[in-house]
């Protein structure tokens, strides 16, 4: 139920979800990372770098609380369907203050092309942030 309170009643990403879409419940970490390796995703979402260095079958992965998926789609370097040949290992996650600085960017974007839960995904970090991390912009 949890999930489902945050799918779109209706948009792209509600028809996407309805025509190609599911949700896949797992035991474990190991058996979550496990699925991801066997499916190859486009992008996944994790909270540690020692669980993305064992995510090695997907198009990006995106490490640590600031780093939206959204924010990969619209302002942070190239698209997540091109191959990373190794240029990952040298480009830092989002920091509270990063991801601060583009938001608006963000936002806007996944707005215009009807994506609300893109832009909610920055407007809940940033709303996570407020108060508790010094902005170094």
């Amino acid at each position: 139920t949890q999930v489902l309170r945050h799918v779109p009643d209706s948009g792209p990403a509600a028809r996407a979800i309805q025509k190609n879409g599911g949700i896949v419940l797992t035991r474990s970490l190991d058996e979550a990372i496990a699925l991801c390796q066997r499916v190859a995703p486009e992008h996944v979402v994790c909270d540690s770098a020692a669980v993305a260095g064992r995510l090695t079958r997907a198009g990006t992965v995106f490490v640590g609380p600031y780093s939206a998926q959204a924010s990969g789609d619209y302002a942070t370097g190239s698209n997540h369907v091109l191959p990373t040949s190794g240029a990952a290992a040298g480009r830092g996650g989002l920091s509270a203050a990063g991801l601060r600085r583009i938001a608006p960017s963000v936002i806007a974007l996944a707005e215009a092309e009807g994506l609300h839960a893109h832009a909610e995904s920055v407007r809940v970090r940033l709303e996570s942030t407020r108060g508790r991390v010094r902005d170094r912009a």
